[in-house]
């Protein structure tokens, strides 16, 4: 028996959604590394808080995480013009932020563990741990769209992007390339 355009579908769809995770992984960990670096040299190196260093440091990294999504993972996508993505993707940050503070909080203030070990698994591995599931799902769902969505209009003109000889699950040409 062959297989069914829906069977085709569902191959093609998994294969795309392991294209995104992995550069999505990618991505992520390259800011992994300035995240984490950047906070420790703030921290050990500087002195700072340990709050303070993480916002700053999460501000760094979700620069360059917005850049490698935008341009690599999710170029595929839908573009919903710039200051959209950019609110969008820095609110989905900051509650991502959110998650690796309250990681950090608790076992910084409410544990009592001040080592520099601790709070890097604490902040740096569970929270940025936590902080990636929700940010991955937020990105896809609400940040860079599918073409198929009703909400990925194109930007300039505010027509629907053109899709047409396209399945659901092939990615689309970037708009405007």
């Amino acid at each position: 028996m062959g297989s069914t355009g829906s069977d085709r579908e569902r191959r093609t769809g998994r294969r795309l959604l392991a294209t995104e995770i992995a550069k999505f992984g990618v991505v992520g960990g390259a800011c992994y590394v300035i995240d984490f670096g950047s906070y420790n040299a703030f921290h050990a190196g500087l002195g700072w808080g340990p709050l303070t260093c993480k916002v700053l440091a999460t501000v760094l990294a979700a620069t360059a995480a917005y850049l490698g999504n935008r341009h690599w993972s999710f170029r595929h996508r839908a573009r919903t013009g710039l200051p959209r993505e950019c609110a969008l993707f820095f609110a989905m940050n900051a509650i991502g932020l959110g998650i690796a503070l309250a990681c950090l909080g608790f076992s910084y203030y409410i544990l009592g563990l001040h080592g520099v070990l601790a709070q890097n698994v604490s902040g740096n591995v569970v929270g940025i741990g936590l902080g990636t599931l929700f940010r991955f799902c937020a990105y896809q769902r609400l940040v860079f769209l599918n073409p198929d969505n009703v909400k990925a209009a194109r930007p300039r003109t505010g027509l629907a992007p053109r899709t047409s000889g396209l399945s659901r699950s092939e990615p689309a040409m970037e708009l405007g390339a």
